[in-house]
């Protein structure tokens, strides 16, 4: 495949974008990219057209790869300059599988150093516009390597994908880390509660990773506590909080896995702070006992001294892992990276015992079945709508999901509006996952004096 994209004009620090659903495909084609010294930009295949064109304008790429259906979503949206291949038969595209069979050209003899930049990963902004957070192949085997110490992961690993590969979480963590240790990789499109239980115990699965959502799916699928899974050893979880009655019903259920909790972000690699097994079992509500291997993390006040413990501050972290910069980006990296510090964004309290909680998110982040939405992206989008006057997107918490996204409106004189009505409008400007599930009509929306809204004090009424 890496020979194909040289012959088709992919040359060693071009970015290469990738829209595809998680197959084997992706993993092959990141490689490829590698072995080129091609920059990778995985595209969230839950992309609408708008952002799919604006990360592959964004990041220059000169070519996009992807799935044979997406070939509609982005007709007629691409700059000429970008070429396109498929993976799998499409009608007017070339095939990337295809010709890679039949590919009998040179041998690829791209020399690819360390330091050469590896990825693109793009991460929702406060601006309503995503930033592409930019790592060399330095940071991405340090973040494999601290994944690897983290979880205990060991040669052999077999390991179920069932996250977005396009996120850094499943695509640096564990497969990188498991191909360094010669893992078996399963792959799967995504999430079913009943096919992710069958592979565990089919395929003898050592290592799995989950946003809580799908743990508390599993749970509830019948016969579990029966199913030989004695091949699973590690259980991690991540990307947003897992209640803790859920975690107990998890040490219960499956007495012989161990469960670790990561709390990361994009811009780190993702790395941040982590809590063990033990740590898990004793403290469920914390979101972190320590910083990952490798991975200095404080919690500062505005001066950037630490906090005392019980009160709250902006979570730092310093290491290898921390991305170079956000891709063409100089003041927002200025801003982000300060002193070698990692500013996060994430509000965190240090309790007496060193664990830690995150308690809000500075640039209101919702998380919803794993992923991040953030709520000025979705305020933006519904403030077109000829029908409202004044909008505001917050979470409300939701069982399985973490949080639900709601929209709370003020609508303009003699107008009404629906939820679906809502939701249709906001199909063919943002991704299906950053939708409103609740929509909330209000006669005003609480601002303090320079314009802010007043979430604390809309969030109150979001009773279920």
């Amino acid at each position: 495949m890496a020979g194909v994209l040289r012959d088709r004009g992919v040359r060693k620090g071009d970015r290469l974008a990738l829209l595809a659903k998680n197959s084997d495909r992706f993993v092959i084609t990141f490689y490829a990219a590698q072995r080129l010294g091609a920059i990778f930009v995985p595209v969230n295949p839950a992309s609408a057209a708008p952002e799919v064109d604006y990360i592959v304008r964004d990041s220059g790429a000169s070519m996009l790869v992807m799935d044979p259906n997406f070939e509609t979503l982005v007709a007629g949206v691409l700059p000429e300059s970008v070429s396109q291949l498929t993976l799998g038969p499409a009608e007017g595209l070339e095939d990337l599988l295809a010709l890679a069979v039949d590919w009998r050209g040179d041998p690829v003899d791209t020399v690819v150093d360390e330091f050469d930049d590896c990825e693109i990963l793009y991460t929702s902004g406060t601006t309503g516009n995503p930033k592409g957070a930019l790592f060399d192949h330095h940071r991405v085997i340090w973040i494999a390597m601290s994944t690897i110490g983290n979880c205990g992961f060991i040669e052999g690993e077999r390991i179920l994908h069932v996250a977005p590969l396009y996120h850094s979480a499943e695509l640096n963590l564990f497969i990188v880390a498991g191909t360094l240790l010669g893992a078996t990789h399963v792959v799967h499109p995504g999430f079913d509660p009943a096919a992710v239980l069958e592979t565990l115990e089919r395929e003898r699965i050592t290592a799995f990773f989950g946003v809580p959502t799908m743990y508390q799916f599993l749970l509830r699928q019948p016969g579990i506590g029966e199913r030989d899974l004695s091949s699973w050893r590690v259980a991690t979880f991540g990307a947003a909080p897992m209640p803790p009655t859920a975690i107990e019903q998890l040490i219960e259920t499956l007495p012989s896995v161990r469960f670790i909790q990561l709390c990361g972000q994009t811009e780190a690699g993702p790395g941040g702070i982590f809590s063990s097994h033990e740590q898990v079992r004793a403290r469920p509500d914390a979101n972190g006992r320590q910083g990952g291997l490798y991975t200095e993390c404080r919690i500062v006040d505005p001066d950037g001294n630490d906090t005392a413990p019980g009160d709250a501050g902006e979570m730092v972290l310093r290491s290898e892992m921390v991305m170079k910069e956000y891709w063409n980006k100089p003041e927002a990296t200025a801003s982000t990276i300060i002193d070698g510090w990692l500013h996060t964004g994430d509000v965190c309290v240090v309790d007496e015992d060193g664990y830690i909680t995150l308690v809000d998110r500075l640039k209101d982040m919702i998380i919803t079945g794993g992923r991040n939405v953030y709520s000025i992206e979705v305020e933006q989008a519904a403030a077109g709508h000829p029908a409202i006057r004044d909008v505001a997107v917050l979470g409300r918490p939701h069982p399985d999901y973490g949080e639900s996204i709601v929209a709370v409106v003020t609508l303009a004189p003699d107008t009404g509006l629906e939820l679906g009505e809502l939701r249709d409008f906001l199909g063919s400007r943002i991704a299906t996952y950053k939708l409103p599930h609740d929509l909330m009509i209000v006669e005003e929306i609480p601002r303090n004096p320079s314009g802010k809204i007043l979430k604390r004090e809309l969030r109150k009424n979001l009773v279920d």
